[in-house]
């Protein structure tokens, strides 16, 4: 089943980088170093930039953090690398955006979260106030809304509202709703504000997967602002990675999204990059956008007790990873290559066949030899213990000669 024509939404442009429309779905990611540590975050930035994060966000709570911004912006575009920052605000953005203007001045974007923020309350002078920071210095704004730091003036009236109807709706339902009517109420007060229309990107985040599913469907019938997708905490491991796809796969699929982010919790000093990983396999997976060339492996069996092809598999892919800065710049294309490592004669060939470079290694009891196949075809075949290494040579001359 294909995907579904994307929901037509307007284009925000976000320093060069541009979200919504016709536009392809952009990665995104988030910092978790202090922002003031200013070393600390150009390094994670720079990682997160050259795994793919299209965009990075970063936190800025405190006047150290707003001092350090333009730092690490203007680092960065001296290591050659500019990637658009926004600046991630709550409760004191006001504040920080008006006693730092070279901070305000060097983020690409803001987000501004309106639970955070006196938006609902008598007044809301704080959120009027960044809103004119980024008319003033023409920056487009995130207002992201989450059910963890929902307005709860807007959630107490729909409750009260709620409960004098016939037939009220469950506490779930009600909540859903204040998501959805904090987000558009906002986004309107915005363009109140003077804010542009096509300055704009609404998020709605959640913690649950059918949750995510129906307040994105929600927003996405009753706006034409670009939405970022993600769970607000999708968790650790295997929970956060399969909650994030099982959720995004579903509103990706019906057309629903232009930026995307998998907030993964890293484990103590693990790799933030994964969740730029995940996030762009989530897209390839489905079809939306590719990154870089995929290996298909068998999961094995009884018939594959040597761990050979395991290792080959993780060591090709590891390679491609690798060479996809280099490749990506002189060969077009190559990120949609297809790569079958397979560990017996049951599926091997076959799956060989079906990959742009194929190989099918022996399994248990089979013949030592390693036929390999190029767009279906049978190239040649390998012995020895230069398999992986003869392997690479041919999958370097397939793309020198094909892409």
């Amino acid at each position: 089943m294909a995907v579904k024509c994307r929901r037509a939404a307007a284009v925000v442009d976000v320093s060069g980088v541009k979200v919504g429309g016709n536009h392809p779905i952009v990665v995104q990611s988030m910092t978790n170093t202090d922002t003031a540590d200013t070393a600390s975050t150009i390094n994670q930035v720079m990682a997160l930039a050259r795994a793919g994060s299209e965009l990075v966000r970063v936190t800025v709570n405190t006047e150290e953090a707003a001092a350090a911004v333009p730092k690490i912006v203007d680092c960065l575009d001296k290591f050659g690398v500019p990637v658009p920052i926004i600046g991630d605000f709550h409760y004191n953005g006001h504040i920080l955006l008006r006693k730092y203007p070279e901070c305000a001045r060097a983020l690409a974007k803001y987000r501004i979260n309106p639970g955070n923020v006196n938006i609902g309350k008598k007044h809301d002078d704080n959120f009027r106030t960044m809103i004119e920071v980024a008319v003033e210095y023409d920056k487009p704004v995130r207002i992201g809304v989450n059910w963890g730091s929902l307005d709860q003036v807007l959630l107490t009236r729909l409750m009260d509202e709620n409960s004098q109807l016939a037939e009220p709706k469950d506490a779930r339902e009600v909540t859903l709703e204040a998501i959805v009517v904090s987000a558009t109420e906002s986004a309107k007060a915005a363009e109140r504000y003077g804010l542009a229309h096509d300055k704009i990107i609404l998020s709605a985040k959640v913690s649950g997967v059918q949750d995510l599913i129906d307040v994105y469907r929600a927003l996405a019938a009753r706006c034409d602002y670009p939405l970022h997708l993600g769970l607000t905490e999708a968790g650790m491991g295997s929970k956060g990675i399969v909650a994030t796809t099982a959720a995004l796969a579903v509103v990706l699929q019906e057309g629903i999204g232009d930026t995307i982010r998998t907030s993964l919790t890293p484990l103590p000093n693990g790799d933030r990059t994964e969740e730029v990983i995940v996030s762009q396999q989530i897209l390839q997976s489905l079809g939306i956008r590719s990154f870089t060339p995929q290996v298909t492996a068998c999961p094995g069996c009884g018939r594959t007790t040597s761990t050979f092809f395991q290792e080959m598999a993780d060591q090709i892919q590891t390679y491609l990873r690798e060479q996809m800065p280099v490749w990506k710049a002189h060969h077009k294309g190559v990120e949609e290559m297809r790569v079958a490592v397979m560990g017996c004669v049951v599926n091997g060939p076959g799956e060989s066949k079906h990959a742009n470079l194929g190989i099918s290694l022996p399994g248990t009891f089979e013949e030592p030899k390693a036929p390999v196949f190029v767009d279906g075809r049978l190239l040649k075949t390998l012995k020895g213990d230069r398999i992986v290494a003869e392997f690479i040579e041919l999958l370097d001359n397939y793309v020198a000669t094909r892409y």
